[in-house]
């Protein structure tokens, strides 16, 4: 009698990943478990350290991982990074980009400046244009792509202090839905994925607690307080904020030929902050 394997086939076997922002505690989280996922990894950002150490980890466990010091706001050196991964690995199937743009969150018009109103506007769209040209020109034809973005609820919520925010995600999810019907006849998928606040971000790096600072400390709380215990979680169906490991499982899936007939979407993962 013969045997056949029960073992199950990793979800992007023999795909090629780019993960800009991949230092980061959300691009960290989804390029390790792209990398369990048989994928070969290749991660950009800014620090040295954090890109190292996020190797490290996929490197002990036998995945292939490759890193670039890549200034995103650099279309050449973004180009110039891109086409180095096409011409080792091939092809260039996977991009995730899990740029961070520091910005405020607390400040109401009267005393928002200009400037800060367009740092994440600017700094946010700026970055999603520069790494989709740079990749999609290596993504599709005879090989399915896949480009994933993230984004924010602030799309889709009706709040004060967060005019530059809210604006800047809700670009995000129209960038990737415009680009979506672009590529799509080359073969290449846009989705994006917008959770809420991470609750175990903190731990991972000091983006979340400087974004949160000043709306915890209007509560009288820590940003962890805030995050677990305030008006955020209480605002969601769920009643909790979704974990770094939700959004690298539902990042993998989406980039998997099992979600192929995906493109054009948000998903959310907001815990139920929003009802779509």
């Amino acid at each position: 009698m013969t045997q056949t394997s029960t073992q199950p086939v990793a979800l992007l076997e023999n795909k090629n990943a780019v993960i800009y922002g991949g230092g980061g505690a959300i691009g960290g989280a989804i390029a390790r478990v792209f990398a369990r996922e048989g994928a070969r990894v290749f991660i950009a950002g800014r620090t040295r350290a954090k890109l190292d150490a996020v190797a490290r980890d996929i490197a002990a466990t036998g995945g292939p991982v490759e890193t670039a010091q890549v200034d995103v706001f650099d279309q050449q050196a973004v180009e110039r990074h891109a086409d180095a991964i096409a011409a080792t690995a091939g092809s260039i199937d996977i991009a995730v980009n899990a740029v961070s743009v520091m910005h405020d969150q607390g400040t109401l018009l009267a005393d928002l400046s200009l400037e800060e109103f367009m740092r994440p506007i600017d700094g946010f769209l700026r970055t999603l244009f520069v790494t989709s040209k740079a990749v999609a020109r290596h993504m599709g034809r005879e090989r399915p792509g896949v480009i994933l973005t993230l984004s924010e609820p602030g799309a889709k919520l009706a709040v004060g202090g967060i005019l530059g925010h809210g604006v800047s995600s809700a670009g995000k999810e129209a960038f990737s839905r415009l680009l979506a019907a672009e590529l799509a006849p080359s073969n290449v998928r846009v989705v994006d994925i917008r959770p809420h606040a991470v609750v175990d971000a903190p731990a991972a790096g000091s983006y979340t607690k400087d974004l949160f600072k000043q709306s915890a400390a209007a509560a009288g709380q820590s940003v962890q307080e805030f995050l677990e215990g305030g008006g955020m979680v209480q605002g969601t169906l769920l009643k909790r904020l979704p974990t770094l490991a939700e959004i690298a499982e539902t990042a993998a899936f989406l980039a998997s030929d099992r979600a192929g007939a995906m493109t054009g979407t948000v998903v959310n993962l907001s815990g139920g902050a929003l009802v779509d």
